[in-house]
């Protein structure tokens, strides 16, 4: 009768179809529940997924529409005007061979992404319009994720599928201990193996010392036979010097994994259209690709620099990380002593955090340190806590005999006593 009176009306008819919504009377009928049920199920459908329709008849002829039009770019439509000619998705759907019918997933011309609803009735047929824009959204990104994940290279992907079938295979033996003890100590034997391949993969990808054009020296003692503490240095150029220390939240397969993952980012430059000079690009890059929600709610510290060899010039920027120490000889024989803080949050926490680099020059007779946290943050049996004044009077003595790294470690390892260390050391000297 609707469908009847606007099509007598005219364009007086209209204007009353646009906006409206079909009457609730039949969704409770179909469903059997309770009016306020019902009633509560429409409006969350009307609020998520912003439900439109369409009301032809048996010629085709647009005769009602309504619901939220703008959304698909629907609200120009005119009644008692074919409805193909109006909406060109409707073009070949009509007449339908088959009732009910859906169509999945039509793009409109307002961007938006609709699944298509087709109901015949003997004189009428109805179109509901439902939005599946966030789906479609979603299955973008699930895509460019898997993409990404292809880019890596084939030793992480090895190194990658040896530590999880290792684990998986330590979970299914410790659930037959009861039945196979000799199996669960062969696997547990092969297990310390594989951890023991991946450590060493660890430290393969660390740079060499060297002496010349000037010295780059480190030293690392993770805390368990996997840390989350990674550290790199490379010619970005002729002229320029990168170097950075990372600290992943957390010890074992995951911060390995994922420390490796961000200093193999950082050694082969893979991040697209960013210059490696430029410490702000690099770690404001870095922040969009690892955020914590698609790595395990993982996130990490990093000091990131660059050294101009030509300018004697460091630029630098930090995120979350302990400063970088500048020590400087004086001609008079003192010492300058400048604490490199860079500002910003922990990478992976803030998708939308900018992080800024600064600047300083690095005199003749200066050596620059980088560290972790576990470097300086080491407890005693009873309790006592490493003073950072202290841990910074044994890193600035000169060398004498002996490398100030070496005389750092063990002071360290003696103020703990005996047993591995709480967290990662991890240390990275320039002297230049």
């Amino acid at each position: 009768d609707d469908a009847s009176n606007q099509r007598q009306n005219g364009r007086g008819c209209r204007s009353r179809v646009r906006g409206t919504r079909p009457a609730n009377r039949g969704v409770r009928s179909l469903i059997a529940l309770p009016p306020r049920v019902a009633d509560s199920l429409q409006a969350l459908v009307y609020s998520q997924r912003a439900l439109a329709w369409l009301l032809l008849d048996s010629t085709l002829v647009l005769t009602g529409a309504g619901g939220d039009l703008r959304n698909y770019g629907l609200e120009t439509l005119e009644v008692g005007e074919p409805a193909c000619e109006q909406a060109f998705f409707l073009e070949g759907l009509l007449p339908l061979n088959e009732t009910p019918f859906r169509l999945r997933s039509v793009e409109m011309t307002s961007g938006r992404v609709a699944d298509l609803h087709f109901y015949a009735e003997p004189q009428v047929v109805w179109i509901v319009l439902l939005d599946v824009t966030a789906e479609r959204d979603e299955a973008r990104l699930i895509q460019q994720k898997a993409y990404e994940m292809t880019l890596m290279s084939e030793r992480e992907a090895q190194l990658i599928k040896k530590l999880e079938t290792a684990h998986r295979e330590l979970q299914q033996t410790h659930s037959e201990l009861t039945e196979s003890r000799e199996a669960l100590l062969r696997t547990h034997k092969r297990l310390e193996r594989e951890l023991d391949d991946a450590s060493r993969y660890v430290r393969s990808i660390l740079p060499p010392p060297f002496t010349t054009p000037f010295v780059a020296d480190w030293r690392y003692v993770p805390s368990t036979e996997l840390g989350g503490d990674s550290f790199g240095y490379h010619w970005v150029d002729l002229d320029h010097f990168a170097l950075y220390l990372l600290d992943v939240c957390g010890h074992g397969v995951g911060a390995a994994l994922l420390s490796v993952v961000v200093a193999n980012t950082l050694r082969s430059e893979a991040l697209a259209g960013i210059d490696f000079r430029a410490p702000d690009q690099v770690l404001t890059a870095l922040n969009q690709a690892y955020q914590m929600e698609q790595h395990d709610n993982l996130y990490f510290t990093i000091w990131y620099g660059v050294y101009d060899r030509i300018r004697r010039q460091l630029e630098y920027a930090a995120a979350g990380h302990p400063p970088a120490i500048l020590v400087v000889d004086q001609p008079e024989g003192g010492k300058r002593i400048e604490k490199l803080q860079g500002i910003g949050p922990s990478l992976g926490i803030l998708s939308e955090a900018t992080y800024h680099s600064q600047k300083c020059v690095l005199p003749s007779s200066s050596r620059l340190f980088l560290f972790s946290d576990g470097t300086y943050e080491v407890d005693k049996a009873d309790g006592a806590m490493l003073e950072f004044d202290e841990f910074l009077t044994v890193l600035v003595k000169p060398a004498e005999g002996e490398s100030e790294l070496d005389r750092l470690l063990n002071f360290v390892r003696a103020w703990h006593g005996p047993g591995p260390l709480d967290d990662d050391f991890s240390i990275v000297k320039l002297e230049l």
